[in-house]
């Protein structure tokens, strides 16, 4: 095993968008973006394997690395082996072109190695370097219909992910001040900065602490800065919903969490700590009063992402071993019923022509496949048993309280309720009921393609597979667990 490994994630999915790019979008072509997101999970997996090769040049791989690869792989593959059918659907209803869904592919091949690029990058101005161009990747896609609706929420995207993004910047170039003056001379090598974290300035290092994790913050949907997300998550296309709500938040994340390991070795846990219970709170109280009356089910979906990557971040605030695996555990859970939930809700959007709620009724009488999965997925999202997402949840409670952080556990565990209840809600009206006749009736043939199906069942399964038995990946969540914590 070489260290040529470590370059797959990342050189595949660039050959990819050449290959999109030279030939175009035909029958040839269109499994190739799932043949590159199949071929990025398997390289994780090969990377977990004790004793492989992990490094090579600027790109480190470690077990939380290879987590996040893992994370990047099974979200996007089952997103892009829906994208045929997807892009099939908007080329028949006149919305696409074959040539829009060449730039589709191209651009999502671009974005899937940026994310690799990110989770792979032993320095931290990679890291920077790698997120911003997703924000730039992702807003051309997050504009593709170009109704007035996409392009505001594309602007909104840009403008709102740059000033986060220009924070973490900062934060950046102010951490690498303090590692050029502390002993080694660490600069933004992340291994090097966390080995010599004790010799960095205090207090330079708390500000870059502040400003990158409210930048990376900002990119991963958190509160103060997440205006962005609702927008962007119903306006783009199905499949890159998936992809952003899935796993791109929680990239964003990953360098919240490096970030973290340094502000733990340099300034004690209790200072990222308290940024992160703020940050986690602010964004449960936001998602659960914007739920209650939201009227728009992929805005729904999207809000719904703000609230678990504030569990993450609660999960990360609590720390040790038992709080840090919960929280990686549910940054896999969440991606897999996101996907599921953003493609079941891209195919609804087809059938029925209206994304407001209140327009779809009696969904398990006209497309009970699809009522199936969009059911099944809100129930894995809302932490259900015997899906992973309850296995993680529980995991972040107890470790709360177990932390000493009970009042905090329980404010969170209040509003995740509000949550459950309104999601629910808003749900069953949408499955239950009779078919209408006007807005929101079928417009296109109700058979759930075979390959959306398969896509769909098998997320789901995947999920509740993971929620009972969770042992492939344990070794890898303890190492990645122990990564972050510093401690066995």
């Amino acid at each position: 095993m070489t260290g040529v490994l470590v370059l797959v994630p990342v050189v595949v999915p660039l050959l990819g968008a050449a290959v999109y790019l030279l030939a175009g979008w035909r029958p040839a072509t269109r499994w190739v973006s799932a043949g590159s997101s199949a071929l990025v999970l398997a390289a994780a997996i090969a990377t977990a394997i004790p004793g492989s090769q992990r490094q090579t040049g600027l790109l480190r791989a470690d077990a939380l690395s290879t987590f996040m690869l893992i994370v990047i792989g099974a979200v996007a593959l089952p997103a892009t082996a829906a994208t045929p059918a997807y892009l099939r659907g908007e080329i028949d209803a006149g919305r696409a072109t074959a040539r829009t869904a060449a730039r589709h592919s191209v651009l999502v091949q671009v974005f899937l190695a940026a994310m690799a690029l990110a989770v792979l990058a032993a320095n931290l101005g990679v890291v920077w370097i790698a997120v911003e161009a997703t924000t730039i990747v992702t807003a051309f896609l997050v504009g593709q219909r170009r109704t007035r609706a996409a392009v505001e929420a594309a602007w909104k995207y840009v403008v709102i992910c740059s000033a986060g993004i220009a924070l973490a910047l900062l934060g950046t170039f102010l951490l690498n001040f303090a590692g050029r003056h502390a002993p080694g001379g660490p600069g933004l090598d992340l291994a090097a900065l966390t080995a010599h974290a004790s010799g960095l300035d205090p207090a330079v290092t708390r500000i870059a602490v502040v400003l990158l994790l409210i930048g990376f913050g900002t990119k991963a949907g958190l509160a103060p800065l997440h205006a962005w997300l609702p927008d962007a998550h119903s306006q783009a296309p199905a499949p890159v919903s998936a992809l952003m709500s899935g796993v791109l938040l929680s990239v964003a994340f990953y360098a919240i969490l490096r970030v973290k390991v340094i502000a733990d070795a340099a300034l004690g846990a209790g200072f990222s700590r308290a940024v992160l219970i703020v940050m986690a709170l602010a964004s449960l109280v936001v998602a659960a009063s914007l739920l209650l009356a939201q009227r728009d089910y992929k805005r729904m979906l999207a809000y719904s992402s703000i609230e678990h990557l504030g569990l993450v971040a609660l999960g990360a605030a609590i720390g040790g071993p038992l709080a840090v695996a919960a929280a990686l555990l549910h940054v896999l859970g969440h991606g897999l019923a996101k996907a599921t939930l953003f493609l079941s809700a891209g195919r609804l959007l087809q059938t029925t022509g209206t994304s407001r709620i209140d327009g779809v009724r009696g969904l398990a009488a006209s497309q009970p496949a699809l009522a199936g999965c969009l059911g099944a997925g809100v129930l894995a999202l809302i932490g259900l048993p015997p899906f992973s997402v309850f296995a993680s949840e529980l995991g972040i409670a107890r470790a709360g309280f177990t932390a000493g952080l009970g009042w905090v556990t329980a404010v969170a565990v209040a509003l995740v309720v509000v949550i459950a209840a309104a999601l629910i809600g808003h749900t069953s009206r949408m499955l239950l009921g009779a078919p209408p006749d006007g807005p929101g009736a079928a417009t296109a043939p109700r058979e759930l393609p075979i390959t959306v199906g398969v896509v769909l069942i098998g997320g789901l399964l995947t999920c509740a597979a993971l929620g009972i038995a969770a042992w492939p990946l344990t070794p890898l969540l303890h190492t990645a667990a122990t990564t972050i914590t510093g401690t066995p």
